[in-house]
């Protein structure tokens, strides 16, 4: 069966997105009902959320050496069954050590699916195309996120843990046989033509590389750690839960879905419009800067707000300068891949996400146990302006050191 380069990112979106639905409803779900999985500390929930991303970091670079030898469809076939796996048994385990083998499993499944997507979007894609894929890519697997945590927030409200998770599971199930159709049997193979000029082990790493890699580590860290988990606390310490849809109450947890399924809505739409722009601009650093300064502003509003609606509109505001951020930092790695080694540049830049992501939760709770949850948000908003500082010295030295050199010379 043929299938077009575009075809074959489609595809490998929709998969990642079938496979992320129970991670994404845990986001949501566990920070709330937390007693109900058999936990006893907040600890606990931040190591939960966070294990599945501490267990890739090893396991990144053998993944890149498996998809330089095996098919790219046996790598997703192996993390849709761990997906199903893990799914069913959020809602069938009740202690703390149980789940935590099975996050650590999802952790496998995702390094799987998540770097042969980037890998097949470097061979299929250009200069010219590539950030308009990356941003189709992340907008078409956050469907995914957009099922579990909206749906997924809402049915827990409604019904139960066990119900959503085996529901999810069963999706899940049900796409395994696609795999052998949809997703391409191809290895992915390095081009003689992007390998560096220089030779030993680190001679890929430039300082913009670093910079990139940097990037990559706050994107995991604010955006899909700290943010994403504590999304749900933060509403709930402004929202009194009053709010009702006919007989429906809207608890916490729904509403914390339905704003974070809100950014997986408008992805598959904006995340390639700002991919296309970054494509047609000489330098993406202006692209860049607008997340990270507006992101710290907006943090430390989500700090300092004690009003629900107008919390919420800020929330919507984070989320999608989270988009812009997340669809930038991606086309960064690709573009800095192709022009040293591709597999050895994608598979840092997701460790240095997983990194992010996984401190993100498990710094989070730790220090909610001590901080109020303003004051973490305060410290991420620091964060993010400190790397935007550092982007813009970058830029500096790049553009005007040069020059002082030709006119010194």
């Amino acid at each position: 069966m043929n299938i077009t380069s575009r075809g074959k990112v489609i595809a490998l979106a929709l998969m990642t997105g079938v496979a992320v639905m129970g991670d994404a409803m845990l986001f949501i779900v566990l920070p709330l009902y937390w007693q109900e999985f058999g936990l006893h500390a907040l600890w606990q929930i931040g190591l939960l959320l966070s294990i599945n991303r501490f267990i890739r970091l090893p396991l990144n670079p053998l993944i890149g050496y498996f998809y330089q030898h095996f098919q790219l469809r046996t790598g997703v076939l192996i993390a849709l069954v761990l997906a199903v796996i893990t799914t069913f048994s959020y809602g069938v385990f009740h202690e703390f050590w149980a789940l935590l083998i099975m996050r650590a499993l999802w952790g496998v499944a995702w390094s799987f699916i998540r770097l042969g997507g980037f890998l097949t979007i470097i061979d299929v894609t250009t200069d010219q195309n590539r950030g308009w894929h990356v941003g189709l890519y992340n907008g078409l697997w956050g469907l995914g996120g957009l099922v579990g945590m909206l749906a997924g927030g809402f049915l827990v409200d409604q019904t139960s843990i066990f119900f959503v998770t085996t529901s999810f599971a069963l999706i899940a199930v049900v796409t395994i046989p696609v795999v052998f159709f949809v997703v391409p049997k191809s290895k992915t193979e390095q081009k003689k033509k992007e390998l560096p000029i220089q030779s030993g082990a680190f001679s890929w790493v430039s300082p913009f590389v670093i910079l990139v890699l940097c990037t990559g580590l706050m994107q995991g860290f604010i955006i899909m750690g700290l943010f994403a988990s504590t999304l749900s606390p933060l509403i709930g310490s402004v929202y009194g839960g009053l709010w009702q849809l006919g007989s429906l109450v809207i608890g916490v947890a729904t509403l914390a879905g339905l704003m974070q399924a809100l950014r997986w809505a408008w992805d598959p739409f904006v995340a390639p419009f700002i991919g296309r722009k970054v494509d047609q601009l000489a330098t993406m650093l202006p692209v860049l800067l607008i997340p990270l300064i507006g992101g710290a502003g907006l943090l430390v509003l989500l700090a300092l707000t004690e009003q629900v609606l107008l919390l919420l509109v800020f929330i919507i505001c984070f989320q999608l300068l989270s988009t812009v951020f997340t669809t930038t930092t991606d086309t960064l790695a690709t573009r800095a891949a192709v022009r040293s080694d591709k597999v050895k540049m994608m598979t840092a830049h997701t460790v240095v996400v997983d990194v992010g992501s996984a401190l993100g939760p498990l710094v989070s709770f730790l220090l909610l146990m001590y901080y109020p949850l303003s004051s973490i948000y305060i410290i991420a908003a620091i964060l993010m302006l400190l790397l935007a500082g550092a982007w813009i010295k970058w830029r500096y030295l790049e553009v005007v050191k040069p020059v002082a050199e030709i006119e010194k010379g």
